[in-house]
């Protein structure tokens, strides 16, 4: 008896990746120079520092970022909120370099040179604005032990000129290439908007419903909570997104958690992927960033 031929299966299509092209991510902010070091107590105690702090810089402070570099065994990172979002995005989406631009202002000194230099080495497209009144900004973080004591100098990040820089043609075409646009950094924002509520799903309800410029499209809300969920808020539903379990032996760094969670995010909003996918990025970038020292990731990302 002839048995028929099984006909081959036809094989399922690749999902194809759409190609990016460069500057389709926007990023303006604070630039800083992170400057990393293990220190001793004898250093922290000199400048009045706390073994594990977040602080601004004083005038006492003003003398301790050459001190460290001069002192101790230095690593130097391209820092900032802003710049830290984009950079992950950047590393999460790989090719084509320059996907991800950035604007802020440095300052012209040996600090501003470097920076441009790890913002490159990162593969953003950073254009700075450059001016000599104002030292670049840096952020100081002073290791001892498992101990970060971190000291913002934000000095020329504070400098922007929109007329000397935004504002030149060469510059604004780079600002109507992108797609996507990351500018926000909003602290207490419930409090400043009077929602009477400290019920985190319930503030992005009210934030999603504010009014909008555009109405043709509808906002969306992400907050993130550290080691709790993750809230969307859409304009139909709000939803909760657990995020990824971490041995808490293998957490090194939580400063950089919710930078690495944007530049995620952001580094599937640019493929226009679907929320719960930008969230999962975002997930994963944290995760990342959590069990290494500052804002710093391995060479490839492992995200599928």
């Amino acid at each position: 008896m002839k048995m028929a031929a099984e006909e081959p299966q036809a094989k399922k299509p690749k999902l194809e990746q759409k190609q990016l092209s460069e500057n389709v991510l926007f990023g303006m902010g604070n630039p800083l120079l992170d400057i990393c070091a293990v220190v001793d107590k004898d250093f922290l105690d000199k400048y009045g520092l706390k073994p594990n702090d977040q602080i601004l810089a004083e005038d006492k402070h003003k003398e301790m970022f050459e001190e460290l570099v001069k002192k101790f065994n230095v690593e130097y990172h391209a820092g900032g909120s802003t710049q830290n979002s984009v950079k992950v995005a950047q590393w999460m989406i790989e090719t084509p370099y320059k996907a991800a631009t950035f604007f802020g202002c440095i300052g012209t000194d040996k600090f501003g040179a470097i920076l441009k230099k790890k913002t490159e080495e990162a593969h953003v497209d950073a254009h700075y604005y450059e001016q000599s009144d104002e030292p670049t900004g840096t952020c100081a973080a002073c290791i001892t032990g498992d101990n970060r004591s971190l000291v913002a100098h934000l000095a020329a990040a504070n400098c922007y000129n929109k007329e000397k820089h935004l504002d030149l043609e060469k510059n604004w075409k780079l600002v109507e290439k992108a797609k996507v646009y990351y500018i926000a950094e909003a602290a207490t924002f419930a409090r400043e908007q009077g929602f009477e509520t400290e019920d985190i799903k319930e503030i992005a309800q009210k934030t999603q419903a504010l009014p909008k410029v555009n109405p043709k499209r509808q906002r969306i809300v992400v907050f993130t909570q550290g080691k709790e969920d993750t809230i969307m808020a859409t304009e139909n539903e709000v939803t909760a997104f657990p995020v990824l379990d971490s041995d808490q032996s293998e957490i090194i760094d939580t400063n950089g958690a919710g930078d690495a969670f944007v530049g995620g995010f952001l580094s599937q909003l640019v493929y226009d992927r679907p929320l719960t996918e930008c969230i999962r990025a975002g997930h994963y970038a944290a995760n990342v960033i959590i069990k290494r020292s500052g804002c710093t990731f391995p060479e490839k990302p492992d995200f599928h």
